[in-house]
């Protein structure tokens, strides 16, 4: 009988990435960019997304019009962009913008583009060092600032600021992130996210520490690289 590493209290070993992007096979991607050091899990959907360096989406999350910052975390599950439907028109099936598929259009793969030009105005940007909790669901058109929180299960309804914590269905602020709203414009100075790799590697251990003693530490390079 041999042991696991779950049973011997030791936690499971994660891949190994690159600065190639990691797709899993059963991941569908359309038009979509994806930065170093990124992760896509299983039967991810993604449709015109912009996916930035060392951000990663778990299995099962779709997104379509998307702009991910760097070091966004994405849970399971979650849904960005879900499509709006025309509503101004008679019916909101969409036989009427995808009438190829119907057999109603010149060729199997007409569409009206007017209904996807309109869907690519309402993009969703999130922003840097975000985590997107389990199952949650952002809406077309909103913004998630750098360092936010998103719950589990939360719909997001409209922008969420920087550095809160949002939760529940419609998503409402639950508290800051840090208290010292001090710390929080200083880390956006900072822009550690930002930084060139090997200064982020060598920084590890500051990153493993309280924020507070992080950003002491890292405004040296405000500093320094103000000075060139």
């Amino acid at each position: 009988m041999t042991t696991s590493q779950a049973d011997s209290g030791q936690q499971p070993m994660s891949q190994r990435l690159s600065s190639e992007p990691c797709v899993a096979p059963s991941a569908r991607l359309h038009a979509t960019v994806s930065g170093r050091w990124t992760e896509i899990g299983e039967r991810c959907v993604l449709n015109h997304v912009e996916l930035g360096d060392y951000s990663y989406i778990e299995r099962d999350s779709d997104a379509m019009f998307t702009t991910i910052g760097k070091f966004t975390s994405i849970a399971a599950s979650v849904r960005i962009n879900p499509s709006n439907h025309p509503w101004w028109r008679p019916t909101l099936h969409h036989f009427t913008y995808r009438p190829g598929k119907f057999g109603f259009g010149e060729h199997d793969q007409a569409i009206d583009e007017e209904v996807f030009r309109w869907r690519e105005q309402d993009r969703v940007m999130i922003g840097h060092d975000v985590w997107i909790g389990h199952g949650a669901i952002i809406l077309p058109g909103n913004t998630i600032g750098n360092g936010a929180i998103v719950g589990a299960g939360s719909v997001v309804t409209r922008d969420v600021p920087a550095y809160h914590i949002v939760v529940g269905n419609p998503a409402r602020v639950l508290r800051p992130r840090f208290e010292d709203p001090a710390l929080v414009e200083r880390l956006e100075r900072i822009a550690w996210w930002d930084w060139p790799e090997q200064r982020v590697r060598e920084a590890l251990t500051w990153f493993q520490g309280s924020s507070e003693a992080f950003v002491a530490y890292a405004e040296q390079f405000s500093v320094e690289d103000g000075q060139r």
